[in-house]
């Protein structure tokens, strides 16, 4: 079936795309000097909000939409830039979109030998036949390969999708929400088994989602967007654990974002913070005494107490809603004119009206400037 794409080239290589769109008001620029590398066999996920410029960027690497500016680069060779667009047929790519396209009059061998059929040169029907039918192995296909594509359920459509975007063993695998269209529980399976195929291929990838869970889970590296512009970027654990924005704390994951200012720098690099009416003491940061701060404090990293614990950093504060989720249980807490939501063990949960003491684990705390573009500021 070809070597894996981890062998064949560079990887992409994205640097000052802008895109623009005519509007009512004007031409507005919705991919802001967007740059960013992906490596040769490598999972890479856009991360956002509706309307953020994600798919735009990806429709812009796809060949579907010409630049505005910047450039694209894959294995080295320049895809688009100024005055140059190799049309889509001819950038070497797979592409999955949100709605799979299925023809309702092709079986699903057909489906995945038509990218075939149409290419040019011209490639031989033995050869059609192996390629379709590996492909159609690697997705677990086979044997529905003379089923009428439509009659299939939606995560057999969405391998289906799949096995069309790959059976032309492209350098770039291009999907654009590819499980949005299904229930949770087959999104879950399905997200496993798409991460699986591509690590297995080695081929390199580009993801566009909404949907932390499938970034966090699915990506060698995430870059979270807002308003046209690549707020962060870096692996699942440091977006996560290290955002550099409110935005990115708030969008990604839980937070619980909270007012304070710094009192005191402390031996290797950890400050003290005055938020909430207490002091806490929160990890490495740069801000200094005095400086307004925004605390970002995670739910899983505050624990509520029906007794005040022996402990330090503890706030007193009353249960004012109360959730049962099942793997968890989460409540709001009401501390003084500041609502926070904790998490709790489902086997204990408070009920509205307890009283609750809260412990924070200082490693749960993150620094915030709070001069850091956050979602009502990144206007450009």
């Amino acid at each position: 079936m070809g070597q894996p794409a981890c062998h064949r080239g560079n990887g992409l290589e994205v640097t000052g795309l802008c895109k623009d769109y005519l509007a009512d008001r004007g031409r507005q620029r919705v991919v802001r000097d967007v740059s960013f590398t992906i490596e040769a066999g490598r999972f890479y996920s856009l991360l956002g909000p509706s309307g953020c410029g994600k798919t735009t960027t990806l429709r812009c690497v796809a060949g579907l939409e010409r630049c505005d500016g910047g450039e694209i680069r894959l294995s080295g060779t320049v895809l688009s830039g100024p005055g140059r667009h190799v049309p889509p047929e001819r950038r070497d790519l797979g592409m999955v979109f949100q709605s799979y396209a299925i023809w309702p009059h092709l079986t699903v061998f057909e489906h995945v030998a038509f990218p075939l059929r149409v290419a040019r040169p011209r490639i031989a029907r033995a050869q059609i036949a192996r390629l379709v039918e590996e492909t159609l192995a690697l997705v677990q296909l086979s044997e529905l390969a003379g089923r009428p594509a439509v009659a299939m359920s939606g995560g057999q459509q969405q391998r289906l999708a799949v096995a069309r975007a790959l059976v032309r063993r492209p350098r770039l695998l291009l999907l654009d929400e590819p499980l949005s269209n299904l229930d949770a529980r087959l999104r879950d399976a399905m997200r496993g088994e798409l991460r699986n195929l591509q690590r297995r291929l080695g081929i390199t990838t580009l993801y566009v989602t909404h949907d932390q869970a499938e970034a966090m889970a699915m990506s060698d590296r995430v870059a979270v967007m807002q308003d046209g512009r690549l707020m962060q970027e870096g692996t699942p654990q440091e977006i996560y654990h290290q955002p550099a924005t409110r935005f990115v704390a708030d969008f990604v994951g839980r937070a619980n974002l909270v007012p304070g200012t710094v009192e005191e720098r402390l031996a290797g690099g950890d400050i003290l913070v005055r938020a909430l009416g207490v002091t806490l003491r929160v990890g490495p940061s740069d801000a200094g005494p005095g400086e307004q701060v925004t605390l970002s404090l995670r739910p899983h990293g505050i624990r509520a107490h029906p007794t005040r614990p022996d402990a330090p950093d503890v706030l007193a504060g009353v249960v004012i809603s109360a959730e049962f989720l099942g793997e968890i249980a989460q409540c709001q807490v009401q501390v003084g004119g500041v609502t926070l939501t904790v998490r709790q063990d489902p086997l204990t949960p408070a009920r509205i009206g307890d009283q609750a003491f809260l412990e924070i684990a200082p490693q749960s705390c993150i620094v915030l400037p709070d001069d850091g573009p956050d979602a009502d500021e990144v206007t450009g």
